[in-house]
């Protein structure tokens, strides 16, 4: 659907980088594939290029690139001495007046600023934390919106050497205190309520609440957003206290490679969310690659991708000034006035990359959106999907509807590692329905049921070399106890990710879902990806989950598979439609594979970050109380549950469900 141009090792910063390794190392590739090859198969040679290339500042100079290849255990760059925030603000090749923050915001007037007064920002954040007597180590929490001055507090507060770690303010009391009583943060920074669309949300109890919940909390500094008049109460101070001007220098506190930088959080869904810790050195070396060599980001730039504080997109659209790169932020509600809001954004803001969610994108299609004809898109050159996988039909639109130029790029990550190891590159094409190829650095397999690596078939996602991005633990979790079972268990040595992927003989992927909600059926494996690309292609029908129940044990036998629908407004579930539904799933994917039952809801379950509760949908069916099977503060729709909690109650064998690989 798309190809590079003649040109690209001339005009892309891979290529660039491929030029550099020749000169300099001695290294020429003529294939993306054997460049991905020698990047997992010499790990200290590659990311040690990475370091030279992108001219990491070391304060003390690293003993070597690594020291232990294990998993988990691999020790990258021991001995170095660096600082993530004194990178992304050295913003090479941007002048002091470019701007380098777009921010957009349903909540106040646009804001815009250049690199200098991002640094003179940062330098006046970092002088107020250290007044509240923020030093190395200590955490500092953020219950703030994709605003500049979150981004400043992330910065300021890295500089320092303080671990950061910020919450949505959509995110409700109990999920925040699930997260922060983890870690114990000694500075809050709150935002008093925002706008979202039309409707004022005031968060001002929630953030009361959660200042009682954290016992830790030495200070907490109350920005104005929702209301510019608003006042810091019981012993808060404001943020332009905080904020306030000062001589003191902007200065980087030199931290070891592995130092905490921030924690990132798993949906929590099923139980407390893991505290996954990230590093320095690991998060500015992934994202350096990413940035620059996968999505061709440079000076010339301006980053955009739609996302909220409380998931790792915003992690990693955040680090784009470390390869010279604008962003635009986005705060609101995206459907407002309606879908071609982000569009008009992107046009607005000059954006060339546009990053956005695969559910946004068949949302769009769904729609009859024809974003090219209704804003400037002339300078977009990238876009990209992720958060769940994109179909076929979503590449279609983009082609169709967006732009025939333009380079799409599904990727897939998380996380844990927050970064995508998954993705595209301009020196390879597009093909409809795949992600592009294995990231550099990035030993992704696809694993059978003996832990065999297989191409073209189906199975588990698995990262078979280390990469430094890798967490550098949960936090709390002396032992490593916890961090092993997440990620090592299942395969020895071995990062499990828990997807379903094929890796083709090309080198694309196709990911088709979460292997523990995997449909298998008569032996016939299937991605739920793959199920609501047919059912959602549908005009009837806006949205879709479906799971899969078995119980071979004493008592039983069962096999069902259970659709729900979200239908469009006005359209109602009869046996006509049902008879539709059932046929074109017999038809695009197999017999076996048609639905036992097909229910009609009002909506599908999802987290904050917009996934689908597969699972916990299927214990709730299964007995399991909705408020064990899961968490309701990080669902984005709680009240979504009541409806399966009232369905009759059935067996099921979770573990049999996932298809035999857990």
């Amino acid at each position: 659907m798309w190809r590079p141009p003649a040109d690209v090792r001339q005009t892309s910063r891979i290529g660039d980088y491929l030029g550099w390794l020749e000169r300099e190392r001695g290294r020429s590739f003529d294939t993306y594939d054997a460049l991905w090859q020698w990047s997992v198969e010499d790990l200290a040679g590659f990311w040690s290029s990475i370091w030279e290339y992108f001219q990491v500042i070391a304060h003390t100079p690293p003993d070597g690139p690594l020291v232990e290849a294990a998993m988990p255990g691999a020790r990258w760059f021991p001995g170095a001495e660096i600082n993530y925030a004194e990178h992304v603000l050295r913003m090479p090749g941007l002048a002091d007046h470019d701007p380098v923050v777009l921010s957009r915001s349903q909540s106040r007037a646009q804001v815009t600023l250049t690199a200098a007064q991002l640094r003179e920002q940062v330098r006046r954040v970092a002088a107020g934390l250290r007044r509240l007597g923020v030093s190395r180590g200590d955490r500092v929490a953020a219950y703030a919106p994709n605003i500049p001055e979150t981004y400043v507090l992330m910065l300021a507060t890295t500089s320092l050497g303080a671990v950061f770690s910020s919450c949505a303010p959509e995110f409700g009391t109990r999920s925040v205190t699930d997260r922060w009583q983890q870690i114990s943060p000694t500075v809050l920074v709150a935002v008093d309520g925002y706008r979202y669309g039309t409707k004022d949300v005031d968060r001002r109890q929630e953030v009361a609440a959660i200042r009682q919940a954290l016992p830790s909390l030495a200070h907490t500094v109350l920005l104005p957003y929702l209301d510019p008049a608003a006042k810091p109460a019981d012993g808060a101070i404001s943020w332009s206290e905080l904020s306030a001007p000062t001589d003191e220098p902007l200065a980087f506190t030199p931290v070891p490679f592995d130092h905490p930088l921030y924690v990132l959080y798993s949906s929590g869904t099923t139980g407390l969310p893991k505290p996954i810790v990230h590093g320095h050195g690991g998060i500015l070396l992934e994202h350096l690659k990413m940035l620059a060599l996968h999505h061709d980001l440079g000076p010339a730039d301006r980053f955009f991708w739609f996302t909220t504080t409380g998931w790792m997109m915003w992690n990693f659209l955040v680090s784009a000034p470390a390869v010279g790169t604008a962003i635009v932020m986005f705060d609101g509600d995206p459907g407002h006035p309606d879908l071609s809001a982000l569009w008009r954004l992107a046009d607005e803001a000059g954006v060339t990359f546009f990053g956005t969610s695969a559910p946004y994108v068949m949302a769009c299609r769904k729609a009859g959106l024809v974003p090219g004809g209704l804003a400037d898109l002339s300078r977009l050159r990238g876009l990209g999907s992720t958060g769940a996988p994109l179909p076929a039909e979503g590449f279609d639109w983009v082609y169709e509807a967006v732009s025939s130029t333009v380079q799409l790029q599904s990727l897939s990550g998380g996380t844990d590692m927050c970064t995508g190891f998954v993705g595209g590159v301009a020196l390879l094409p597009v093909w409809r329905g795949e992600i592009t190829c294995r990231c550099l650095g990035a030993k992704v397999e696809a694993y059978d049921e003996s832990g065999q690596p297989v191409v073209g078939q189906l199975g588990e996602l698995v990262i078979t070399r280390p990469m430094p991005s890798m967490p550098v633990g949960f936090w709390g979790d002396e032992s490593g106890q916890r961090y092993r079972e997440a990620y090592f268990d299942t395969f020895p040595g071995v990062w499990r990710h828990g997807d379903w992927i094929t890796v083709t003989a090309r080198g694309s992927c196709v990911i088709t879902g979460r292997s523990d909600a995997t449909l298998n059926r008569g032996g016939v494996r299937l991605g739920t990806a793959e199920f609501y690309a047919v059912v959602e292609g549908l005009d009837e029908v806006v949205d879709s989950l479906v799971v899969h129940l078995t119980d071979s044990g004493p008592d039983g036998d069962t096999d069902e598979l259970l659709l729900f629908v979200v239908l469009a407004e006005g359209v109602e579930l009869d046996d006509s439609l049902r008879a539709r539904i059932a046929g074109e799933l017999r038809r695009a994917l197999s017999p076996r594979h048609t639905p036992d039952e097909i229910h009609q809801v009002r909506a599908v379950p999802r987290t904050l970050s917009g996934k689908k509760l597969e699972v916990p949908v299927k214990k709730i069916l299964t007995g399991t109380p909705a408020e064990r099977a899961a968490a309701e503060g990080a669902l984005a729709n709680p009240e979504s549950l009541g409806e399966f909690t009232a369905m009759p109650r059935r067996r099921s064998s979770l573990e049999g469900s996932s298809g035999g690989s857990r």
